[in-house]
């Protein structure tokens, strides 16, 4: 059963598992679960998407409930009026806080974007970023003697494609468990050291006006067991604040 982080007769929100397509899809032929699917089977009525989220990233992912409301929610989404909050584990220690303004170019993938052009110029993407935590700890990875990691808080101001990871990867702090932009010798020495098998990149939080009152709405995703455990294994402990209070916001204990 999946976690249904909000419902009314207009749209729900769920908090997607890591590991879980939104949509069917040519990258993964052999994948017969998808969280289009498992939404509508839960909830009984047929869902529509107006954003997505990377296989591997966990957290936020709304659905309208008719053609009328995704369409009110995808005007929202283009003038960039929904602010998401994500959290991540990245490799080394960041600034207290940053911009990263770097323009991306469309990644194209063969099997699924035959219609993007591969001429196209590099488009406008801004992230802002915010340290929650630091750790170092006692092992040699590389030329290192110890390993750095940073608790960072994300603020995408547009939405291009991987620009989170492809964002961090460029100011030399890739999220950790990114097999595509991350560092493979971080990755391999915490899947050896403590099991990480996926991608530390989850969507915390989800802030809009409300298709049909506009009211204001801020939708919370708790963070997974697998990720609160590598947290504590890197001693980067946080606590939980949706799991407790209702809209309130995030505290986060350091631990060194």
């Amino acid at each position: 059963m999946l976690d249904i982080l909000y419902q009314d007769e207009h749209i729900v929100a769920i908090n997607k598992p890591s590991g879980l397509l939104v949509h069917r899809s040519p990258i993964d032929k052999h994948e017969t679960r998808f969280a289009i699917q498992l939404t509508r089977d839960q909830i009984g009525q047929r869902v529509y998407p107006v954003h997505r989220l990377d296989k591997p990233t966990s957290g936020v992912l709304l659905f309208a409930l008719s053609s009328e409301v995704a369409a009110l929610l995808t005007q929202q989404f283009t003038a960039r009026t929904v602010h998401k909050r994500y959290w991540a584990i990245v490799r080394g220690y960041t600034q207290d806080s940053g911009v990263v303004d770097y323009p991306l170019q469309e990644q194209w993938d063969k099997m699924t974007d035959n219609l993007v052009s591969q001429d196209k110029s590099a488009q406008s993407a801004v992230t802002h970023y915010q340290q929650l935590a630091k750790t170092e700890l006692p092992f040699a990875v590389g030329r290192y003697e110890t390993v750095r990691y940073s608790l960072v808080e994300l603020y995408p101001k547009t939405g291009r494609k991987h620009q989170l990871r492809r964002h961090m990867k460029h100011i030399f702090h890739p999220i950790v468990g990114d097999t595509t932009h991350g560092d493979g010798k971080q990755n391999t020495f915490l899947r050896e050291q403590f099991d990480l098998q996926r991608l530390m990149l989850h969507a915390r939080e989800l802030n809009l006006a409300h298709p049909v009152t506009g009211d204001a709405l801020s939708i919370h995703a708790p963070l997974a067991e697998d990720f609160q455990l590598l947290l504590g294994q890197l001693k980067l402990e946080t606590e939980q604040d949706s799991d407790t209070q209702a809209n309130s916001s995030d505290s986060v204990k350091y631990c060194y």
